[in-house]
């Protein structure tokens, strides 16, 4: 145990397992303090350096009069972060703590690497019912209201089953400073971080309690949704399912935060949805292509054939008229005679068009098959 200054303020810190591990920071609940996790320690202390502390208001930190922010809260946390010369550690709160855990994955996600957000809101309540809870504490105290709230926080059959555990945490919530709960109630009142949690980047795993009626756990399903790629648990418990499902929860969380680093998809790699539209979007391009190739090949192939063609009836007609004058140049025996070199002309003037066009329409039929084929690709 270590008394931490920090702004001339208090805090309670103990700081565990090898120095060399990976840093992981925990946060308690509302009317709790560090040594709700004393069911952790012994499994996270095997592969982390466990930094747990009391809240602000809670165990023996500084209790200073409120109301409190969220904001504060969690640069306390960074303040506890940079006086052990942390830079960047995993994350787990649970309840208030995961309140906190939220404000630091989206105002300081470079210093938290993974993060366990336990049953946990992203708004907790109206601010109705935190003013109702004010005042019940005002006028009955804390031992006044300690029965409720453990009704909350464990189901009946773990009541029966582990009165020491109960008594434990009974104690804890009794000793809490009440002007430091009470703060502490107005920062959670004051939140809403419904929409702002979607832009949460950081590996998140988020736990639920089957029977919670503290958060439900459609607040923790909520949460995961919102967070892309948020992982989700649930547990057989209530509110405190640390505690009431310790061996659950203690795997739930080192399974998470040791698993392999998923690799960084490359630059280059399309994903799955952007590899499926890509041929859509190419064989989009390759048909107006196509089509422009078409019907550059078939205005070539009308010119080709043109062009040949008039080649060729000059040709012809040449060779007419050269063969009308010889034949001039000779005594017709017949009326039908005159008539023959001419009958020969238009006869070779209309083969040598069929020749022509056939002639030009192979080669340019042949870039356009080409065509369409460069268009397709």
């Amino acid at each position: 145990m270590a008394e931490m200054k920090i702004g001339g303020e208090t805090f309670n810190v103990e700081v565990e397992g090898p120095e060399n591990a990976p840093v992981l920071m925990i946060s308690n609940s509302l009317g709790s303090n560090l040594h709700m996790w004393d069911d952790q320690i012994p499994a996270l202390s095997k592969h982390f350096r466990v930094v747990r502390y009391d809240s602000r208001g809670h165990g023996l930190s500084a209790a200073p009069a409120g109301p409190y922010l969220l904001e504060q809260l969690g640069k306390d946390a960074l303040a506890i972060l940079d006086t052990l010369g942390v830079k960047k550690a995993h994350w787990m709160g649970l309840s208030k703590g995961g309140a906190v855990g939220q404000w630091l994955l989206l105002n300081a996600p470079d210093r938290i690497e993974r993060a366990v957000l336990a049953n946990t809101a992203a708004q907790f309540g109206t601010a109705d019912t935190w003013n109702d809870r004010l005042r019940t504490l005002r006028e009955l105290g804390l031992q006044g209201m300690v029965d409720a709230v453990i009704d909350r926080w464990f189901t009946k059959e773990f009541q029966d089953k582990a009165p020491e555990a109960i008594a434990r945490i009974k104690a804890a919530f009794e000793k809490t400073p009440a002007d430091g709960y009470a703060a502490c109630m107005a920062a959670l009142r004051d939140i809403d971080l419904r929409d702002a949690i979607r832009n949460i980047r950081n590996q998140v795993l988020v736990i639920i309690g089957k029977n919670d009626p503290a958060t439900p756990p459609e607040a923790g399903k909520a949460i995961a949704a919102a967070i892309p790629g948020a992982r989700l648990v649930e547990l057989d418990a209530a509110h405190l399912s640390n505690i009431e499902a310790a061996d659950e929860f203690n795997k739930a969380v080192i399974d998470f935060l040791t698993a392999p680093a998923k690799p960084a998809r490359p630059k280059s790699f399309p994903s799955r949805k952007q590899a499926t539209k890509k041929p859509v979007k190419k064989a989009a391009k390759a048909r107006p292509a196509a089509r422009a190739a078409k019907k550059a090949t078939k205005k070539a192939v009308k010119k080709a054939t043109k062009k040949a063609a008039k080649k060729s009836v000059k040709k012809v007609a040449k060779a007419a008229k050269k063969a009308a004058k010889k034949a001039a140049a000779k005594k017709p025996t017949k009326k039908t005679s005159a008539k023959t070199p001419k009958k020969q002309a238009q006869k070779a003037s209309k083969a040598a068009r069929k020749t022509s066009a056939k002639a030009a329409r192979k080669p340019a039929g042949k870039q356009a098959r080409k065509a369409v084929k460069r268009g397709r690709r």
